[in-house]
C-alpha cells in the first residue's frame, strides 16, 4: 500500500512539473542572431503555449510573423515561420532554471543558434 502511494504522488509531481515547465514558456523572448556573414539581427517571439500545441509570432522589420506547425513536448518544440516565402525551421529547448531558451534555425540549409532570454520579467 505505501508503495503504490509513494508511486502514486510521484506521478503526479512529475505531471505537475512538466505542466509548469510547458507553461513558463508563455512569454515574449528575444535575443540576437549572428549571421553567417557576421551581421547580427534581433531575434524576438511571443510564444503561447496550448497543451502540445505552440502558436505565437515571431517579430520582423516588416511586422509579426505567425509561428505555424507549433508543437511543444516537455522542454523540447519545434515551429515554422515565412519570411518572404521561405520557410525557416526552428528547434527549441526551454530552461526553466535559466529562464532561456537555446534555438537552433535553419534557414535554407544554413544552421544557426541563438538563445533567448524572457523580456517580459
Amino acid at each position: 500500500m505505501k508503495r503504490k502511494v509513494f508511486t502514486t504522488t510521484l506521478l503526479v509531481c512529475c505531471f505537475t512539473v512538466c505542466l509548469a515547465t510547458i507553461a513558463d514558456l508563455t512569454g515574449k523572448w528575444t535575443g540576437t542572431l549572428k549571421t553567417p556573414d557576421g551581421e547580427e539581427m534581433p531575434v524576438n517571439y511571443t510564444f503561447k503555449v496550448d497543451g502540445d500545441k505552440l502558436t505565437g509570432n515571431g517579430t520582423s522589420p516588416d511586422g509579426d510573423i505567425p509561428i505555424t506547425d507549433g508543437k511543444i513536448n516537455g522542454a523540447d518544440f519545434s515551429f515554422t515561420v515565412t519570411y518572404n516565402g521561405t520557410d525557416i525551421k526552428n528547434t527549441g529547448k526551454f530552461y526553466a532554471e535559466a529562464d532561456s531558451v537555446a534555438l537552433d534555425i535553419d534557414f535554407n540549409g544554413t544552421k544557426m543558434h541563438t538563445t533567448l532570454k524572457r523580456a517580459d520579467k
